[in-house]
């Protein structure tokens, strides 16, 4: 039996679709104002996320899981480890290839920022942003009848069973919860611009201890999202990350403002 979409669920759904989508393009027009920040970092951020994390990434997942599937699905802690030094090797690496090779004439503390809004922004949009949309369109559709109406159609078989149960999460999960999705999405940006910086000084100050602690803390956040997911609550483990990172925000602010003498 199709359900209801509940009011705050649809809400929680426009709310992540406008951050995930919204939150990029603001960030954009910004940094270009008032940093006077190149378009160009922003379109190779978002190129290298889709390179390394979407493709490279990707097929290191499917190397690992038809040969090592028991080991690391059936271990949280190895399938955490795994998948954070994954995340944190392919995303990082992208971005010290890209900022000393594809922005070698324009790389600047202005630039490494944008690329960061490149990187997090095109992964908020395919992500969260397009899914968003697709449950919006969905839910309408549930609400107006529509769905019941096609489906009523349909000989009752296994497949209609299963497509019913595909979209029966947009009515049996908690409504507050299609908000986390958009939180997280803040806590990620902020990450990527935060991380974009430290790969920044690692390329063009030479410091290279910075590509490592980048490394280290994708590493820590995508290992302990994993963990937590298991253990407590998604609005205490969205808490964690959104305080976690706002630390991180606090520091690398102060890193920014103090380099301005440096350069």
């Amino acid at each position: 039996m199709i359900g209801h979409v509940s009011t705050v669920a649809i809400a929680g759904i426009i709310f992540s679709m406008v951050v995930s989508i919204g939150l990029p393009i603001l960030l954009f027009v910004l940094v270009k104002t008032k940093l006077h920040a190149k378009m160009s970092a922003v379109g190779i951020g978002a190129a290298t996320f889709v390179l390394f994390a979407l493709i490279l990434e990707q097929i290191l997942h499917s190397i690992m899981l038809n040969s090592f599937e028991d080991m690391l699905t059936g271990n949280i802690w190895f399938y955490a480890i795994y998948a954070g030094l994954a995340a944190g090797v392919f995303e990082e690496t992208g971005r010290f290839v890209a900022m000393k090779y594809w922005m070698k004439k324009s790389l600047s503390r202005e630039n490494s920022i944008m690329y960061g809004v490149g990187h997090g922004g095109v992964e908020a949009v395919l992500i969260v942003g397009i899914t968003c949309i697709s449950n919006l369109i969905t839910a309408i559709m549930i609400n107006s009848g529509q769905i019941e109406s096609a489906y009523s159609t349909i000989e009752d078989g296994a497949g209609k069973e299963l497509a019913i149960q595909s979209l029966s999460v947009l009515w049996t999960t908690p409504g507050y919860q299609f908000f986390l999705a958009g939180i997280e999405r803040i806590t990620a940006i902020v990450l990527h611009i935060c991380l974009s910086y430290l790969v920044y000084r690692a390329v063009k100050w030479g410091e290279k201890k910075f590509y490592f602690i980048a490394i280290g803390i994708h590493f820590l956040i995508d290992a302990a999202t994993v963990l937590l997911t298991n253990f407590v609550p998604l609005v205490a483990l969205e808490i964690v990350l959104l305080v976690s990172v706002g630390v991180l925000a606090v520091a690398v602010k102060k890193m920014y403002c103090n380099s301005s003498a440096m350069e």
